[in-house]
C-alpha cells in the first residue's frame, strides 16, 4: 500500500503480548502492570489482521512483544504467518533467553532470521539493567551464530551507563565490546539511539554522531556498507576485522522518516502508523464486534465457525487499515518531546 506521502507500506511489526520475563529498567521495570489476557488478541485474530494486511501489500512481519517467547504459541503463529499468501518473511525480536527453548520449533516453523536484544556484556550491568542473571543464555545463542541456518542480529540500545544513578563506576567504553562481537561472530551488531517515549525519557541515550565517529577511530577501514541487510531503517557499516557488521539506527540524529515503510500492531490490537505519536484504530474493535467480555477473567476464544477470511470481517478490517496507513505522518518528532503525543511504554506499544 502507498500512503499520503508516496512512500510504500510493506512491513509491519506485530507485538503478540506485553509480558516479559525481564524487567529492562527503561522498558518494563518492577511494578509495572500487565493488560489482563482478555485484552490479548487470539491467534485466530493475528491472522485475520494478517490476511488483510497482506492483501493491503504487507510483506515482510516482524514478531516482537514484550517478550514473544513467553507466549508459548509464538511458533504456531510464526508457521501461521509464513503460511499467509503474499507474507514472504517472518522475524523474531527476543531477548534470546527463551531462545535455546524454542530455537528448533521456531526454525521448523520457517522463522526467517532473529533479532536480540542486548545491551552489554558485563554480567553485573546486564543484571543491573533487566533484573535477571541470563547473560550466560544470551550468549550461548549469540556464539552459534554461524551454524544458524538463519541470520542473527544482535540490538543494542545506545544508553549512556555513566549517568545512570546507582553509585556503581561503569566502563565508559562498554559500547566497544559490543561492537566487537561483530568481530567474533557473524551478526549484524545494531545500535539503536533511546527514544524518550515511556520510561526511556528518564535515560540519557548516546549521540549516534558521535558513537560513529568513535566507530571510526576503533574501525579505521570502517565504511558505508550497500549490502542489504533486512527491511529495517539501519545503516550498515562493514571493515575488513568484521565476520559480520555494524548497523546505526538512528531515530534522532539519523531521521528516516522519508523512506519509513513500516506500521505497528500493539499486543492489544491497536495499529499505529508512528511511534512518536497515538494516532491509529483499535482493531479488537472491529474483530470483537458486537462479542461482550466474560465476566470471569480468560483469553479471547475465537467465535466457532467464523472464518478469518469472512468477507465482511476483511472488509471491515481493511476499511480501517487503509484509512489510517493513508493519514500516516510525514514525520516523528522525537527531536521535540514535547510534541510526542505516545503516552504508553514501549512494552505496551511493542518493541
Amino acid at each position: 500500500m502507498i500512503d499520503a506521502a508516496g512512500r510504500v507500506i510493506d512491513y509491519m511489526r506485530i507485538s503478540i503480548t506485553d509480558r516479559c520475563n525481564l524487567r529492562c529498567k527503561y522498558c518494563m521495570p518492577d511494578g509495572i502492570q500487565c493488560m489482563p489476557r482478555w485484552e490479548i488478541l487470539s491467534l485466530e485474530e493475528l491472522e485475520a489482521i494478517a490476511v488483510c494486511a497482506a492483501d493491503l501489500g504487507i510483506r515482510k512481519i516482524k514478531v516482537t512483544g514484550g517478550e514473544p517467547l513467553v507466549r508459548r504459541d509464538c511458533p504456531q503463529l510464526v508457521r501461521m504467518l509464513k503460511n499467509v499468501p503474499g507474507i514472504e518473511k517472518v522475524t523474531l525480536t527476543t531477548n534470546g533467553v527463551l531462545l535455546e527453548q524454542y530455537l528448533g520449533e521456531l526454525l521448523n516453523a520457517g522463522l526467517d532470521a532473529v533479532n536480540i536484544s542486548l545491551d552489554t556484556l558485563d554480567p553485573g550491568l546486564y543484571e543491573t539493567i533487566t533484573g535477571a542473571d541470563a547473560l550466560d543464555k544470551v550468549l550461548g545463542i549469540i556464539s552459534r551464530a554461524d551454524r544458524l541456518p538463519i541470520p542473527v542480529k544482535v540490538n543494542a540500545v545506545s544508553i549512556d551507563f555513566d549517568n545512570w544513578k546507582d553509585g556503581k563506576e561503569r566502563d565508559k567504553n562498554g559500547w566497544r565490546a559490543m561492537a566487537a562481537l561483530a568481530e567474533q561472530y557473524p551478526v549484524d551488531v545494531r545500535f539503536i539511539e533511546m527514544m524518550p517515549i515511556g520510561y526511556g525519557k528518564q535515560f540519557q541515550g548516546i549521540d549516534h554522531r558521535t558513537l560513529l565517529l568513535q566507530l571510526k577511530e576503533m574501525y579505521p577501514d570502517l565504511e558505508t556498507d550497500h549490502e542489504v541487510h533486512g527491511f529495517g531503517p539501519a545503516v550498515y557499516y562493514k571493515s575488513q576485522r568484521f565476520k559480520g557488521s555494524i548497523g546505526l539506527i538512528s531515530a534522532i540524529h539519523g531521521k528516516f522518516c522519508s523512506s519509513c515503510n513500516r506500521v505497528r500492531l500493539t499486543a492489544q490490537g491497536y495499529l499505529k502508523t508512528c511511534l512518536c505519536y497515538e494516532d491509529g484504530v483499535d482493531l479488537k474493535q472491529v474483530l470483537r464486534e458486537e462479542i461482550s467480555r466474560p465476566e470471569k477473567e480468560s483469553h479471547f476464544i475465537w467465535p466457532e465457525g467464523l472464518d478469518v477470511r469472512d468477507e465482511g470481517l476483511q472488509s471491515r478490517l481493511r476499511t480501517a487499515m487503509e484509512k489510517t496507513i493513508l493519514k500516516k505522518p510525514m514525520a516523528h518528532c522525537f527531536e521535540t518531546p514535547g510534541r510526542i503525543t505516545e503516552s504508553h511504554n514501549m512494552s505496551s506499544i511493542g518493541g
